[in-house]
C-alpha cells in the first residue's frame, strides 16, 4: 500500500465503521487466549496492534514501508521494519501472528505464509483476514495494490501447503456485499475516504447486527481465518 493510502487509513481507522468492527472481531478472536508474544504483519496505522497490546500481549508491529512504520512509531508502538517474505525474527518466536489485509498485497504469498509458520511456536495461532471473491475485483483493489482476492478454496490451499491447519474460516460483511459490489462497479480509485457521520452510523449498525445472524458461511466481502501450525 502506498504511503498516501497508509496515511488515509491512519486518519480514518479510529472512527470508521469498517475498522471499528474489524477491531471488535479481533477482540473476539483473542478472547480466552493467554497473552504472550505477538507480531502484527502489515500493521499500518497500528489499530489492531493496539487491540492486542490492551489485551496484555507483548506485540510488535511489522511494517515494510516508511510511512506505515512512522505512523506506528508515532502512536507509541514497537515497530519492526521488514518484509513479510523474509521476516526479521528468529524461529519459534511468537505465540500469535496476525496478518489482516496483508496476503492479498504479496505476490509470493506462499513464502509469506511459510515465514509465519517458521516464526510461530508450536501451538501458536495465525489470524488472517483477506478480501474475498475475485468477482468483486475493482479499481479499489488496484488503488490499494492488491494482487488478488481469495476464495475459500484458494486461501485454504495456500495455508495447508505451507504447514497450517485451518481451524475456522468465516465470511464477514455478508449483509453489505451487494452494496459493496454495486459501489465498486461504479467508483474509481480507492474507497478509503471519510464517511458522513450518519452513513457511518448506519453501516456500523448493519455490521453490528451481522454479528448475531447465521450468515458466516455465505459469500461476503472478507474471509476471516484462524489457523494453527500442523504438527
Amino acid at each position: 500500500m502506498e504511503g498516501t493510502e497508509v496515511r488515509k487509513l491512519a486518519a480514518l481507522e479510529d472512527a470508521h465503521w469498517w475498522y471499528r468492527e474489524r477491531r471488535h472481531l479481533l477482540g473476539r478472536m483473542i478472547k480466552g487466549l493467554r497473552p504472550g508474544t505477538a507480531l502484527d504483519i502489515g500493521a499500518a496505522g497500528g489499530g489492531n496492534t493496539r487491540v492486542l497490546r490492551r489485551a496484555g500481549w507483548s506485540v510488535s508491529a511489522l511494517e515494510y514501508g516508511t510511512d506505515g512504520a512512522e505512523v506506528a512509531a508515532e502512536r507509541g508502538l514497537v515497530v519492526v521494519r521488514g518484509d513479510a517474505t523474509a521476516l526479521p525474527v528468529d524461529d519459534d518466536s511468537f505465540d500469535l501472528v496476525m496478518a489482516f489485509d496483508v496476503l492479498e498485497h504479496i505476490l509470493d504469498h506462499d513464502t509469506a505464509v511459510a515465514e509465519v509458520r517458521r516464526a510461530l511456536r508450536p501451538g501458536g495461532r495465525f489470524l488472517i483476514m483477506v478480501p474475498a471473491d475475485p468477482r468483486l475485483w475493482s479499481d479499489h483493489d488496484v488503488a490499494v495494490d492488491h494482487v488478488r482476492r481469495y476464495t475459500r478454496e484458494t486461501l485454504r490451499e495456500v495455508l495447508e501447503r505451507n504447514g497450517f491447519e485451518v481451524e475456522s474460516m468465516t465470511s464477514w460483511n455478508v449483509l453489505l456485499r451487494p452494496v459493496v459490489a454495486l459501489r465498486r462497479r461504479k467508483a474509481s480509485g480507492s474507497d478509503l475516504e471519510t464517511v458522513h457521520p450518519v452513513v457511518n452510523l448506519g453501516l456500523r449498525t448493519i455490521v453490528t447486527v451481522e454479528r448475531y445472524l447465521p450468515v458466516k458461511a455465505m459469500p461476503g466481502v472478507t474471509l476471516i481465518v484462524q489457523a494453527r501450525p500442523r504438527a
